[in-house]
């Protein structure tokens, strides 16, 4: 970007209408970090960047934070956080009041935490045994409309679960009593964790879109207990996190290629797995070693991170355009992801060749996956055009509740670093939440990392699986809106249509009735 060109952004930002002013100061800022040098690159892999074939997600020239930062809130009520002065607390308002605090201080990609805790976990010491329910939801209440408020941003997640509690109790009430966006949440399901408290996520998903319900046995499988899940429905260990985030876009490579699936396994995934692997290198690089992240932030020096916790997400997307177009070449042309046999066992060949082409690449500064990335499926952007989220069915083309699952289960084994495919369902549900509750254990059962659904009637939209209202983005040109993670799902709404996700009746059928 020329000097010229610098300006005239600059002076669109300062002047627009339509966004507040910490809005206008966060893009201020990005502005200027996009006008700072790339990092060195090969020219094979500066031409794949500028082709969009690999993507940094537009996350700046020069990242000066990791993408996601997870802190270990724990370890912060226990021994306190001299940078802020902070003392350990002691009652349930001090806890609160200090986790406000230390929030504000919790960098990444949106410059707003990620990741907020395992909430009910960090606070139920802090409840003492008296206090009465109502008086807890008042006290969190006032907690959840300060995190709406103060970080108004979609993007911002809090884990519950996987066990039972008065806070995990109360956190439900709260959230369908405020039915607001903040914070996104994710309730760890284990077999032990009971039906009836998934009963009660459920009729909270019903009023407000939120939880996410996630598959707690395979992710400490891959993380250990001390992992989170953050954003959207991203997997990472506690005290680590992700220096950064790349992708490959399968749909960009299958038509630089003109073989067919064993010779685009054989061929081109290992060229464009090696670029997109250099292009997260260099990142990584400039910020642990250039910028010196790991140094120098209060974090990192009071062990509230650990530079060997840290890894990249490599993420992957338009699978279902990649499939498509190599059964087309193979002639099956009717032949499509999610909707036929060989079409979903291609789509497993491919996730899988990349999970072993991503599993054999060192990668500097990334212990938290042994030396490697971790393996993504990447949600999408807003401006990804014709190309489907990550490894999930396209919007609008989705089979049946069942076909749906089994198509997509096989793959999230695979990715560590999260996985998600987001299932609309009809208004009936309201009347039997125990289904879904079955719908749940079954989908994780066979395989599935992360389950998320919604009702096609909510008035809370899933994007990529950040959460906005439909009322906030009405007007949203000319007035602008609170949250920054809105001005995202305009534009994703525009491009994918993502209100047009095929609609699920949940309902019982004998698949082998009997005479």
């Amino acid at each position: 970007m020329d000097m010229a060109a610098f300006r005239d952004e600059a002076q669109r930002l300062v002047t627009s209408r339509a966004l507040g002013y910490d809005q206008q100061l966060r893009r201020l800022a990005a502005l200027a970090a996009n006008a700072l040098p790339y990092p060195t690159l090969s020219p094979l892999c500066a031409e794949a960047l500028d082709a969009r074939v690999i993507c940094d997600m537009y996350e700046g020239n020069r990242p000066f934070t990791p993408r996601y930062v997870l802190p270990d809130y724990a370890k912060a009520l226990r021994q306190g956080v001299a940078h802020l002065e902070l003392e350990p607390p002691t009652t349930l308002d001090d806890a609160l009041a200090f986790l406000l605090i230390l929030y504000a201080h919790v960098p990444s990609v949106t410059t707003y935490p990620v990741y907020l805790g395992d909430l009910d976990a960090l606070l139920e010491p802090f409840v003492p045994a008296g206090l009465p329910d109502a008086e807890l939801d008042a006290t969190l209440r006032r907690f959840w409309i300060q995190l709406d408020r103060i970080l108004p941003d979609a993007f911002v997640h809090a884990n519950v679960g996987p066990a039972d509690g008065r806070v995990v109790r109360a956190i439900w009430r709260v959230e369908r009593s405020l039915r607001q966006v903040v914070p996104n949440l994710t309730l760890k399901v284990s077999p032990e964790t009971p039906d009836d408290l998934i009963e009660d996520a459920v009729r909270t998903v019903f009023e407000t879109g939120k939880p996410h319900f996630v598959n707690h046995p395979m992710m400490v499988a891959d993380h250990g207990d001390e992992y989170g899940v953050v954003s959207c429905y991203n997997s990472l260990k506690v005290r680590g996190g992700a220096h950064s985030l790349v992708r490959l876009n399968l749909r960009a490579a299958v038509e630089r290629h003109l073989g067919g699936l064993a010779e685009f396994c054989d061929e081109a995934l290992p060229h464009w797995v090696e670029l997109t692997a250099e292009l997260g290198e260099a990142r990584i690089r400039s910020l642990v070693e250039d910028q010196g992240f790991f140094d120098s932030h209060f974090l990192a020096t009071e062990g509230l991170v650990d530079l060997d916790r840290f890894s990249l997400m490599f993420g992957i997307f338009g699978l279902a355009e990649c499939v498509n177009a190599l059964m087309a070449r193979e002639g099956r042309p009717e032949a499509r992801y999610g909707h036929d046999e060989a079409a979903n066992a291609a789509a497993w060949t491919i996730t899988r060749r990349v999970a072993e082409l991503v599993a054999a690449r060192p990668l500097p500064y990334c212990e938290g996956g042994g030396g490697f990335a971790y393996l993504h499926s990447q949600s999408g952007i807003d401006l990804d055009l014709d190309t489907t989220a990550g490894t999930r069915l396209p919007i609008g083309d989705e089979p049946g509740l069942r076909e749906h699952i089994a198509a997509c289960a096989p793959h999230h084994a695979l990715f560590a670093a999260g996985i998600s495919d987001i299932v609309h369902v009809d208004e009936t549900v309201r009347a039997n939440p125990r289904a879904m509750v079955d719908v749940i254990r079954g989908a994780l059962a066979v395989g599935m990392r992360d389950f998320t659904f919604n009702l096609d009637s909510n008035e809370f939209i899933r994007i990529t699986g950040y959460l906005v209202r439909k009322s906030d983005l009405v007007g949203i040109e000319e007035h602008g809106a609170r949250h920054a993670s809105d001005y995202l799902a305009a534009t994703a709404e525009v491009n994918h249509t993502v209100t047009t996700r095929a609609v699920k009746r949940v309902l019982a059928t004998e698949l082998s009735p009997r005479a």
